[in-house]
Order: C-alpha cells, then structure tokens, then sequence
C-alpha cells in the first residue's frame, strides 16, 4: 500500500497555499482500488455512475411529486427539503470520500462547483420549460427566502476561504457555523411556505401546477420508491467520486478544477433530471426549491468534509480559487432572485434573462478560475 503523502502531492499539492495531512496518516485501500484501473475503464465507470445518478433523479422527481399532491405539502418546500435533500447524497458520497483520503480540494471545490452548476440547470430547464421565462412562474415567498439564504451562506464561504478557518475540538469555526447557518436557513424557508408575506399581482401565476392526477400508489409504496432512489443515487455518487479522484491523479489535472467541474457536474446530474422532470410536471416551485435547497445542504456538508479530514480544517486551506468559486455562486443565485422579482416573461434563445445572464457570468468564473491555476 503507498503512502498517503505520495498521493496527495501528486493531485493536490500543484496548487499553492495547501497543507499536506497529518504525517504518517495512510489511506484506507479500499478507497485506492479506483487507482488500479486503465484510463478508459476509469471513463467507462465513471459514465455509468452518471447514467445511474440521472435515473435515480428522474425517477425522484416523479415519486416526491405525488407524495406532495397526497399531503398537500407546499411545492417549495417538498423541492428544497425531499428533492434538494436526496440529490445531495451524491455530495455527501463525494465528500466523504475524498476527505477520507485526505483530498480537501477535492471535497471543497466539489460542493462549490455543484453549487454554480445547479443555478445553470436552471437555465437548462429554462430551455425545456420553452414558452416564457421560468421564473415567471415560480415567484413565491418561499423560493425568494431560499434564494437569499442560498446566497448569504455562500458568502460566508468566500469570507472563511478568504481569511482563513480556526480550529477548534478537530474542526474548522467557520464550518461549523456555516453548518448551524444552513440548518437555520433551512427552517427559515420552511416556515415561509405559506406565509402570504406578499402576493404576486400581474401576468400569470402557477395555474397549471395543481392540473395533475395523483398517483394510485399508496404514500408508504411511495415513501419505499424514495427511500430506493435516495440508495441508489448515493451508492452512483460514490463511484462518481471515487472515479473522478482516480482521473485527477491519472490525468495530471488540477484537483480543484477536476472538483469543480467534473465532479460537480457529475453530482449535478440528479439535480438536472429532478428539475427537468419537475418542470415537464409543471411543479416550478418544486424546480427551483430543489436547486436552492440542494445548495443550502452542499454548504452544510463543508462541516462534514471538516470532521472527516484527518489534516487541518478545510476552509483554512482554501484561497483565491474556492473564495471565486462560492463568489460566483452568489451571483449567479443572485440573477435568479433578480429574475423571480421582475418577473420579465421575455426569452432569448428559450431562455429568460436571467438564465442567459447566469450562462454568461458562469463563463467568465470559468475564466477567473483557471487563472487561478497558472
């Protein structure tokens, strides 16, 4: 079995300002055994992960859609705490793994590239949705709660990886206050479901969502469907991450930008078949408090990944690269929240401007970002 040490300097030490783990600490070789595979084996296993996270998202969306019409249960709700919840698990695979192995870039740059490319998944459902902007559709006090909490907390990322984390009892201050933050973001934005703090005058409103039949199934046959999902897309995220980590280090490539986009987009995957599923169902509350919600529970599991990672506190070893990263997050949750007051019911390209404008600063971040890197 290698040394842990040898692993980390070959896929996250080529970016300045990290620390090496604790010395001596060796990995767990079960975790290596993704090293062992050719290059294309690595695609392949990697690819059918992905397949059997987008299924296990689809299939959700239906599920959590007909648990809501039997409870009557808000949309924004169900979205941010079933649907937003349970895609996180790809996360929470990810992490886990890659903090247990020592990877901090790994673990951090995946949750925040999952977090700016879940707010693009809008802009894909925006395209499917095809008639008018999405958020016309969706403006309800709950979903803004959600967006604004989103956007807070992820400032407070950029803040910790820009100052630095404090360790306290084996963990990081900031992450454990990021973690208490989004559980009170959470609760904030369950009590708004239906609170009637404002009401939407003007243009059109979610007519359409209740225009539904219910599913036959009995709720607990329905409970049992989500609890199989939820297995499903946590055991596919595990592969994603392990694969991914394996293809950094074969590669040569960055593990923070391996983690901000390629993991991040693969643990996106049950988010963009849940949200897609979702608006084809008309359920637009449900879309957007599934991608809000997913990014509150990301932020969350920066905690996790601290009492998981045998080294010093994650944030703390963060810099430029991941302060961008949750920056651009902010804005790009901020487009959003702009397009939900507006309301602007004009598209370009079936998208609204809200969505083209997430596109576009999503590229530029992009930009920023490999900067960083030289």
């Amino acid at each position: 079995m290698r040394d842990f040490d040898i692993r980390w300097r070959s896929a996250a030490t080529n970016r300045p300002g990290l620390a090496a783990p604790r010395p001596g600490w060796r990995a767990d070789p079960n975790l290596m055994a993704f090293d062992s595979l050719s290059l294309p084996l690595l695609g392949f296993v990697f690819l059918a992960g992905a397949v059997a996270t987008w299924l296990g998202g689809w299939r959700l969306a239906h599920y959590v859609d007909a648990v809501t019409t039997r409870t009557g249960a808000g949309q924004a709700l169900m979205g941010m705490l079933l649907l937003g919840g349970v895609s996180s698990l790809p996360e929470v695979a990810a992490v886990s793994t890659a903090a247990s192995i020592g990877n901090a870039p790994l673990a951090v740059n995946n949750l925040l590239g999952t977090a700016s490319i879940n707010i693009l998944i809008l802009a894909v459902a925006d395209i499917v949705y095809g008639r008018e902007a999405l958020t016309v559709r969706a403006a309800r006090p709950a979903t803004l709660m959600q967006g604004v909490l989103a956007m807070l907390l992820a400032s407070v990322v950029a803040m910790v990886a820009t100052a630095g984390d404090i360790p306290i009892f084996g963990f990081g201050l900031g992450s454990a206050s990021l973690a208490a933050g989004a559980v009170a973001a959470l609760w904030i934005s369950s009590g708004f479901e239906h609170r009637h703090t404002w009401e939407v005058v003007g243009g059109q409103d979610n007519a359409e969502d209740g225009d539904r039949e219910g599913d036959p199934r009995p709720l607990w046959l329905l409970i049992l469907l989500i609890m199989l999902c939820a297995a499903l897309i946590l055991v596919a995220g595990f592969v994603l991450s392990s694969s991914a980590d394996a293809l950094a280090e074969k590669t040569g490539i960055s593990a923070g930008m391996i983690g901000f986009i390629l993991v991040g987009l693969a643990t996106s995957l049950p988010e963009i078949s849940s949200t897609i599923a979702a608006v084809k169902l008309r359920r637009y509350q449900m879309a957007i408090g599934d991608i809000f919600g997913t990014n509150i529970f990301n932020i969350m599991l920066i905690f996790l990944a601290d009492l998981i990672y045998p080294g010093a506190p994650v944030l703390g070893q963060a810099g430029t690269f991941e302060a961008i990263g949750a920056i651009l997050t902010v804005m790009m949750t901020g487009m959003v929240v702009v397009g939900l007051l507006e309301r602007k019911d004009k598209a370009i390209l079936r998208m609204g401007y809200d969505s083209v404008a997430s596109l576009a600063t999503f590229a530029i971040g992009l930009w920023l970002l490999s900067r960083t890197m030289n």
